[in-house]
């Protein structure tokens, strides 16, 4: 009778591990299904720049730019400026993310083309030279990035079925304005929302939302908003159903280009329910905005100063001492 029992248990155990098996396999399929519908140019890690760094810390975070375009075409990868730009630091043993805005219009040296604006430099040379030059500014250490659509944005809050914000009195008609264009462009509905406060948004709306700019606090606001709707998004995927989320990924992921390997996109997309937003902010945090060739920028009031608080938000790293690239770019040299 005992040896019966043992049997039982053993065949449960072998049926649970089968299970759990093709569960596995099913995911892994899922995954790689989900990799071949991405835009993937040629991309090299390794020859990527980054400034001599000496922050131990950062080898405890994958660093990822974000980079939100405005293409037509779908052209994700170079003749555009980024309107959105934003590092998302993932803490490899904690999954909780921090991300940091840095403003489009930070006054920045880019290779070969002197000093101008941050977001121009993915129109000179797309993800590549927009991450050297990050890099080169910054101290940071970013090999790869995920450029989206903001068409995808409003595809995939849709498939989502909508996202939570709290829209103000003071956003309301603002917000309504640039969903009205978004739909207009984007050849969409539109439907007005009718008061303020916390509510579900449709894509056309959440974007919108995103796009605001002419209001107290301008671009920084809107950089804001901007990361407010990818925390929305986040949360609502995490409590979403798997055909829900198979759906969302696969009118979503089509729309953006990445650099991300296969295994690295699998380790992302695996761990994606665990991951949690912490913090977020703007770069740079001590500012000041100028007009200098006749152009509206936003200038560090010191770089290195800027790029030690950097490295102290995102890794927290006490008194980082900032390269000589760095310490060289901020003397105009």
């Amino acid at each position: 009778m005992a040896n019966k029992r043992k049997r039982k248990k053993h065949t449960k155990l072998i049926l649970l591990i089968e299970l759990v098996l093709i569960l596995i396999a099913i995911a892994v399929g899922i995954i790689v299904l989900l990799y071949s519908k991405i835009n993937k140019p040629d991309w090299d890690d390794g020859k990527v720049y980054t400034n001599e760094l000496n922050d131990d810390n950062m080898s405890r975070y994958i660093n990822i730019a974000l980079f939100g375009v405005d293409s037509r075409a779908n052209d994700l990868t170079k003749n555009t400026r980024s309107d959105s730009i934003i590092i998302a630091s993932i803490n490899k043993y904690t999954n909780k993310i921090k991300l940091l805005s840095l403003y489009r219009d930070t006054y920045v040296f880019i290779p070969e083309h002197g000093y101008t604006k941050l977001n121009h430099a993915y129109a000179y040379g797309g993800p590549k030279l927009a991450i050297e030059t990050i890099n080169r500014n910054f101290d940071m250490n970013i090999t790869d990035y995920i450029t989206v659509n903001f068409s995808a944005l409003t595809d995939v809050i849709d498939a989502l079925g909508g996202v939570t914000i709290n829209v103000t009195s003071e956003e309301l008609n603002e917000v309504n304005r640039y969903a009205k264009d978004v739909a207009r462009i984007n050849g969409r509905e539109w439907t007005k929302i009718e008061k303020a406060g916390e509510q579900t948004l449709t894509g056309v709306q959440a974007t919108g939302y995103s796009r605001v700019r002419y209001l107290k606090g301008g671009d920084y606001a809107r950089a804001g908003r901007q990361r407010t709707v990818i925390d929305a998004i986040i949360k609502k995927a995490r409590h979403s159903g798997p055909k829900k989320l198979y759906n969302a990924a696969d009118c979503f992921l089509p729309q953006i280009a990445t650099s991300l390997s296969g295994t690295e996109f699998a380790r992302l997309v695996s761990f994606f329910p665990l991951y949690n937003i912490e913090s977020q902010d703007g770069f740079p945090f001590d500012k000041t905005n100028k007009t200098i060739n006749k152009a509206a920028v936003v200038v560090c009031n010191t770089l290195p100063s800027n790029v030690k608080k950097l490295h102290e938000y995102l890794f927290e790293t006490k008194d980082y001492n900032p390269s000589q690239t760095v310490v060289k770019i901020s003397n105009g040299s």
